[in-house]
Order: structure tokens, then sequence, then C-alpha cells
């Protein structure tokens, strides 16, 4: 997650709790989104942003996960994501998401 990011994220849960944030990931590799789920939970992990040190514990999801996927019009997502389902290892991207969701989260 780049730095930008990182201080928008801060900034929001400084301005509305934490507890009220809820992270939606899209990344297209299971490594990348997992280390943003980290990120927002645990803190940075390479200690180089604004949330080095900064255990916010927001839940993070990806967009492929039913949890998030049944919220989203199913014509947006088919037009704009179901095309990215198919050629992308969503299993191993959802379980990497949901293994820091579930050990960092507080909320």
């Amino acid at each position: 997650m780049d730095l930008e990011n990182q201080a928008r994220i801060k900034e929001l849960a400084e301005k509305h709790g934490p507890e009220n944030l809820v992270v939606i990931l899209g990344g297209a590799e299971a490594e990348a989104s997992g280390l943003a789920a980290e990120t927002v939970s645990n803190g940075d992990p390479t200690y180089a942003g604004p949330l080095s040190g900064v255990q916010l514990g927001l839940p993070a999801y990806h967009i492929f996960e039913d949890a998030i996927k049944s919220l989203v019009d199913p014509q947006v997502y088919d037009d704009q994501i179901s095309m990215m389902e198919m050629v992308l290892d969503v299993d191993e991207i959802i379980k990497e998401v949901s293994t820091y969701r579930e050990q960092y989260r507080k909320f």
C-alpha cells in the first residue's frame, strides 16, 4: 500500500473513528492484498509509511469476497470486476486477506 493511501486511511480513522471504517481491497495478487490488509489492521510491516507502528485494527475485505460482492449492484460487478475473477486466483487472494482480518481486526 502506497504512502499516500496509508495517510488517507490514517486521516479517515482519526476523523471518523476506526470502528466506523471498513477497507475494501482490489489487488490482483494475494501477497499484495495481504500486505495491504496487514497494513490497515496491524500497521505498516515495512515501517516506511504513516501507518508504521499504528495498529488501527481495521477489517479489510477483498472485492471478491461474498460479503462485499453481494453488496455491489450485479450489473456493475459484472461489467467492472467479474472478468478479473476468471483470470486471478480468487481463492488465494481471499485466503490471504481473511487471514490478516481474522488475526488483527479490532472491530
